[in-house]
């Protein structure tokens, strides 16, 4: 197959794809747009917004790169996730995200931990990662021996399932921009009758409309086509040597397998050197994250 073929262009992409969120959330006014959706409430107007924030508290310690952090005019903080992939971990994911995101936040030397920021980190999926049906989960901590003794730290996790079932407990609004996340087009955005809807729309038509944003697109897409195309012709020199020194026709299978999974194992390891997380390795190497896993485990028993 010609790897053009293999390309979804640039319009068929929803917002449910990282490329496309983070290029439309980008714009300050768009994020507020969608921030204002999912509190129900007009948010002030941002002061920073920046796609693909890195976080990283020391060289040793693995980075976080979050799709898009903003704080508005009351120093609140919001990191807005985009999370197409069902992962097992998102769950402490989101919790050291949410450690870092507080380290950052807090000057060296600061004695009084009141100064740390309101911040919320926003997940959105499009799957029921708690299995309740729910458009929208809020977790704040709260104690177990008293439910109504709330722990008022300021922080606060939201996770938004595209495929909830509960329209009667949220705004009608909210229900139609997760479909719309799911199913970004024209038809949806004019069926919802909400401005905000249209206003996100206008954004993601620029966006696909832009020259600069589709040679962006196609250049990150031949990165990853290229960085996995090499591996897979090194691992395919390494299996025919290994299988031509066996001699045998199944060796040979067997040594073009191995040679395959050996490169693929080295860009793992030189990723994780880089901080990278299961997701963003998957993503590059345009394997499954259940992939990547299994055979960072393997290299951790080896």
């Amino acid at each position: 197959m010609n790897k053009r073929q293999q390309l979804i262009p640039l319009n068929n992409l929803n917002l449910t794809d990282r490329f496309l969120f983070e290029e439309v959330m980008e714009d300050p006014l768009t994020h507020r747009e969608a921030l204002s959706i999912i509190f129900g409430r007009e948010i002030p107007l941002l002061e920073q917004n920046e796609a693909e924030k890195e976080l990283r508290i020391s060289p040793e310690a693995r980075s976080i790169r979050m799709d898009v952090f903003s704080m508005d005019v009351e120093k609140t903080v919001y990191n807005t996730e985009m999370q197409k992939q069902r992962r097992a971990d998102l769950s402490k994911r989101s919790r050291y995200y949410q450690s870092l995101v507080d380290i950052s936040l807090l000057e060296p030397g600061v004695p009084d931990y009141s100064a740390l920021n309101e911040s919320y980190i926003i997940m959105i999926t499009p799957f029921d990662l708690f299995g309740f049906g729910k458009y929208r989960y809020t977790f704040r901590p709260v104690c177990v021996e008293e439910p109504k003794c709330v722990l008022e730290d300021g922080a606060t996790r939201i996770f938004l399932n595209t495929r909830g079932k509960n329209e009667d407990e949220v705004p009608a609004e909210l229900v139609q921009f997760l479909y719309y996340v799911e199913h970004t087009t024209d038809e949806a955005a004019e069926q919802t009758g909400s401005e905000r809807i249209k206003r996100i729309h206008d954004r993601v038509r620029k966006v696909r409309n832009s020259e600069e944003v589709g040679v962006k697109y196609m250049q990150a897409w031949e990165e990853k086509y290229y960085e996995k195309e090499e591996a897979r012709k090194e691992g395919l020199r390494e299996g025919l040597q290994e299988g031509l020194e066996r001699g045998l026709e199944k060796g040979l299978e067997q040594g073009l397998e191995q040679g395959a999974k050996k490169q693929l194992i080295e860009l793992i390891k030189k990723k994780l050197e880089k901080g990278k997380s299961v997701e963003e390795i998957a993503d590059a190497l345009e394997e499954s994250t259940d992939k990547i896993e299994k055979l960072i485990k393997e290299m951790e028993l080896e």
